[in-house]
């Protein structure tokens, strides 16, 4: 299946999605991954993680911005095939439903998938993997320039949380300072003064 997900993605999804490509979900898998070995998680939610970090994008071949819920539709489609049944499915599909912003989990593995999709956020990968996000959004006119990406990062970066203790701990005090020096970058600090009084 694993196989399956990642070739499909590889083949179908537009080249104009320069962030959510198939290493986007090898990303995602790989933090899922990291935070099952540190929290023994059982082997069936395990799989059921996996699952869902490589279905959570497929819907962007088809819909940039409803991807979460073609998804949803895939997975339902698909996944009986491969032996799921209804509970594995509807979990699946809430881990997936978790992550569509802004992000709602209910459970630790949704609050695992939420935080490994934007696990970068907080690593020494922030600009690099953010440019190609922003070069994504300049494709799809949700930003039209450097500074309005970096007025939708701060608003995105301080609303943002991270659920698991391990993101708490050691991702979030990188995210806010990546936050602090897209501010001071641009001389924004008296704008943005109840965020630096925040921090």
């Amino acid at each position: 299946m694993k196989k399956f997900v990642l070739s499909k993605i590889e083949a179908e999804i537009p080249a104009t999605l320069s962030y959510h490509g198939v290493h986007h979900t090898i990303d995602v898998l790989n933090a899922c991954n990291a935070h099952i070995r540190r929290l023994k998680i059982p082997s069936k939610d395990a799989y059921l993680l996996r699952t869902a970090a490589l279905m959570h994008d497929i819907g962007v071949m088809w819909d940039y911005f409803n991807h979460e819920e073609l998804a949803m539709k895939f997975v339902k489609d698909t996944l009986p095939g491969w032996g799921y049944s209804k509970d594995d499915i509807d979990k699946v599909c809430g881990m997936i439903r978790a992550t569509r912003l802004p992000q709602s989990p209910t459970n630790l593995l949704e609050e695992i998938i939420c935080d490994s999709d934007v696990d970068y956020l907080g690593t020494h990968l922030f600009y690099q993997i953010g440019a190609t996000l922003f070069e994504e959004f300049l494709v799809y006119k949700v930003v039209k320039d450097e500074e309005s990406w970096d007025r939708v990062q701060i608003k995105f970066l301080n609303n943002h949380k991270y659920f698991t203790s391990y993101g708490q701990r050691f991702r979030e005090p990188v995210k806010r300072k990546y936050l602090l020096e897209i501010i001071r970058k641009w001389g924004w600090e008296k704008e943005y003064q109840h965020i630096l009084a925040a921090n």
